[in-house]
C-alpha cells in the first residue's frame, strides 16, 4: 500500500483542500502517514502570499528529498499555480499540480502525469465534493473559491481565479453532513466568502446564506476573513441576533491611512473601518475583532504610517495581524516608485505588533469573571496537561478536568490568564 503525507501552509482554504485529498487518497487505498521515512509521496499544499510564503514552500521540498531520497514530491496551491514554469524549468517537484487540479491528484499520480496545472481563468464553476472527516474540532466548509478583486498589491486572483461560489444546497448539505459526524462547529471559509453568490444568475448575499444556515444542525459557526464593505449594519443586526453565530470578526484591513488605502485599491476609508468596529462592539458583548495590516506599502510616508498607527490605537480592536509588504512579481504594487527598505518594514511591524499586543491583553483582561461556551478539544495541551478548548468570542482556555469532558460542549467561567502565552484558566460550570 503507497502512502503519503501531507503538509499544508497557508489559508483555512488550503486546509479544507488538504483534508479532501487526504480522503481521497484514502479511499482509493493510499494510507496516510506523519512519518516522512515511511511515505512513498509528500503532498505540499502551498502558499504563496508572501516571498517569504515561497521560500518556505522551496525548504520543505528540499528537505522531504535529504529526508526520504527515494520519496517523491508533489507540489500543489498557489505557488505551483502561479511559478509553474519556474518549477518546471528547475525540476524542483516531481509533480506540480494547479489549484483546480488538486482534487485529482490521485488520478494525476497514478497516471504519472508530471505536470498538471490549467488557465485558472478558464474556470467559471466550483468544484465541489462532500467530505466527511475535517480532522478538527472545528469543521470547516469551503463556500467559495477566488477573488474578483484587484488589490495591487495581490496575487491570489491569479492563484486562483475568479469568484466561483459553492451552490447552498452544497454548503447546506456540508454542514449538515459535519453535524451528524458529530462536529458541534463549522467556520465559513473561502478566499473571498463576501462575494459569495455574487457570480449566480440570481444574485444571492452572504447574508441569504446565513439564513439558511441558521436552520442547520450545527450547533454554531464562525465567518473567515471579510472585507469591511461586506459587512453594513443589516447584516451585523442579523448576526447579533443569531444564537449560532461566534462574535468572531476577522477583518481584512490592509492599511488606516486613506491615501494608502486608495494606492492599494481598496474601496473603503480609515472612517467607515472605525464606524464597523464601533458598531460590531456595540451590538456584541466583547466580540473578538481580528484584523490584518501590511506594514511598508510603496510610498507609504512616515507620516502616512503613523496615520495607521494612530487610527489602530483608538479602534476598538482585539488583535492586529500585522505583515510587512511583500513584492509580488506582475502586480502594480511591484512597479510602483518609493520601496520600503526592509529594515524600516521591520520597524513598522514592531509598532503595530506592539499595538496588538496591547488591545489582546486589554481584550483578555475584559474577559475574565465572565461565563462563555467553549467546545473542548480532544487532546490535552501539551504544556500544561490541561484540557483546553476555544470560546465562541475566539479565546484560548485551559480548564482542569477530567477526560470525560473531551469533545463536548461545556459553558465556562474564564478566571484568569494562565502561564502559557494567551490562553486563559477557565473553570466548568456545573448544573
Amino acid at each position: 500500500m503507497k502512502k503519503f503525507l501531507i503538509k499544508t501552509l497557508g489559508c483555512k482554504t488550503n486546509q479544507v483542500e488538504s483534508a479532501l485529498i487526504a480522503e481521497k487518497l484514502t479511499k482509493s487505498g493510499y494510507e496516510e502517514t506523519d512519518d516522512i521515512k515511511q511515505a512513498d509521496f509528500y503532498i505540499l499544499n502551498s502558499c504563496s502570499v508572501t516571498h517569504i510564503a515561497d521560500s518556505k514552500n522551496l525548504a520543505y521540498l528540499r528537505r522531504a528529498k535529504r529526508e526520504n531520497e527515494r520519496i517523491k514530491t508533489v507540489i500543489t496551491g498557489c505557488m505551483a499555480q502561479l511559478e509553474k514554469d519556474n518549477l518546471i524549468k528547475q525540476n524542483i517537484a516531481d509533480f506540480v499540480i494547479g489549484n483546480y487540479e488538486k482534487n485529482d491528484i490521485g488520478t494525476i499520480l497514478e497516471n504519472g502525469t508530471k505536470y498538471s496545472v490549467s488557465d485558472i481563468f478558464s474556470h467559471d464553476e466550483f468544484r465541489y465534493e462532500k467530505l466527511y472527516e475535517a480532522h478538527r474540532t472545528r469543521a470547516s466548509v469551503k463556500i467559495q473559491d477566488g477573488c474578483d478583486n484587484r488589490c495591487t498589491y495581490c496575487t491570489i486572483p491569479f492563484a486562483r481565479g475568479k469568484n466561483r461560489s459553492n451552490p447552498q444546497k452544497n454548503i447546506i448539505e456540508q454542514i449538515n453532513i459535519f453535524a451528524k459526524e458529530g462536529y458541534y462547529e463549522t467556520v465559513l471559509t473561502g478566499i473571498h466568502i463576501g462575494q459569495w453568490g455574487m457570480d449566480f444568475k440570481e444574485k444571492k448575499t452572504l447574508k441569504n446564506l446565513l439564513e439558511e444556515v441558521e436552520k442547520t444542525d450545527i450547533r454554531r459557526y464562525r465567518l473567515g476573513s471579510l472585507n469591511p464593505l461586506e459587512l453594513d449594519n443589516d447584516f451585523i443586526d442579523f448576526l447579533a441576533k443569531s444564537e449560532k453565530f461566534c462574535p468572531h470578526f476577522h477583518l481584512s484591513l490592509q492599511s488606516m491611512c486613506d491615501k494608502t488605502l486608495k494606492a492599494m485599491n481598496r474601496k473603503y476609508t480609515a472612517n467607515q473601518i472605525k464606524d464597523l468596529v464601533n458598531y460590531i462592539n456595540f451590538k456584541f458583548k466583547n466580540a473578538f475583532i481580528g484584523s490584518d495590516i501590511i506594514a511598508g506599502f510603496p510610498n507609504e510616508t512616515e507620516e502616512d504610517f503613523n496615520i495607521t498607527a494612530e487610527n489602530l490605537s483608538n479602534t476598538g480592536l482585539s488583535r492586529i495581524h500585522v505583515f510587512p509588504y511583500s513584492r509580488r512579481k506582475g502586480t502594480i504594487a511591484d512597479k510602483m516608485p518609493n520601496q520600503i527598505d526592509n529594515t524600516e518594514k521591520k520597524h513598522r511591524v514592531s509598532t503595530i505588533q506592539k499595538i496588538s499586543d496591547k488591545k489582546i491583553k486589554e481584550f483578555l483582561n475584559k474577559n475574565i469573571n465572565t461565563q462563555n461556551e467553549v467546545i473542548i478539544e480532544k487532546r490535552r495541551d501539551s504544556k500544561t496537561g490541561l484540557l483546553k478548548g476555544v470560546t465562541k468570542n475566539y479565546i484560548n482556555v485551559l480548564i482542569n478536568a477530567d477526560d470525560s469532558y473531551k469533545d463536548t460542549i461545556q459553558t465556562i467561567l474564564i478566571k484568569d490568564f494562565s502561564s502559557a502565552k494567551e490562553k486563559m484558566i477557565a473553570e466548568i460550570i456545573k448544573e
